[in-house]
């Protein structure tokens, strides 16, 4: 359990986590959010690339909990919790943690809380502000539009009724 400390980029976290002054602790959680299927785009692989910051590095640390939207590999590093869904620029949980906020994560029962109470949480939620899209057509927009989270296998929606089908299903030998 502790403070989020809040980047909402792979780049930002990359250029403030070489501040020697970075108010962090080994302590802290880093919430790295608008890395998944949309927010990235396309959900490049971030959260497992995270770098630790150089204040903590410099004081032996090798691992601090790290949470985000983003994806990760089988080379991934340390204490971390990826593909969060939904992602935060749909308006998902991460969207709405603050820098303070208590973050407690118990790996043995497969949880993980923002310690606030049911009613901010809406509250946040509630008064989130989407980012607008960048893409109004092309192939980025019809992505998107199209592509589901993480937990859908980041597929695009209007293929559901082909999955499971072979391409002689579909078109014939």
């Amino acid at each position: 359990k502790g403070p989020a400390f809040v980047v909402e980029s792979f780049q930002e976290a990359e250029k403030i986590f070489q501040k020697d002054d970075l108010d962090i602790t080994p302590d802290h959680v880093i919430v790295l959010r608008n890395q998944g299927p949309i927010g990235g785009p396309g959900m490049p692989e971030t959260a497992g690339e995270i770098s630790l910051p150089a204040p903590l590095l410099k004081k032996g640390v090798r691992d601090i909990v790290r949470i985000s939207d983003g994806r990760m590999s089988g080379s991934t590093f340390g204490t971390i919790v990826g593909h969060v869904c939904p992602e935060s620029v749909v308006g998902g949980p991460l969207a709405v943690v603050q820098d303070g906020d208590m973050i407690e994560l118990d790996v043995a029962n497969r949880t993980l809380n923002i310690c606030i109470s049911d009613e901010e949480l809406d509250r946040r939620l509630s008064n989130l502000k989407l980012k607008k899209q960048e893409y109004n057509n092309g192939y980025m927009a019809l992505f998107m539009q199209e592509v589901e989270q993480a937990t859908y296998g980041c597929d695009f929606k209007f293929l559901k009724g082909l999955r499971n089908q072979t391409y002689s299903d579909q078109y014939g030998d």
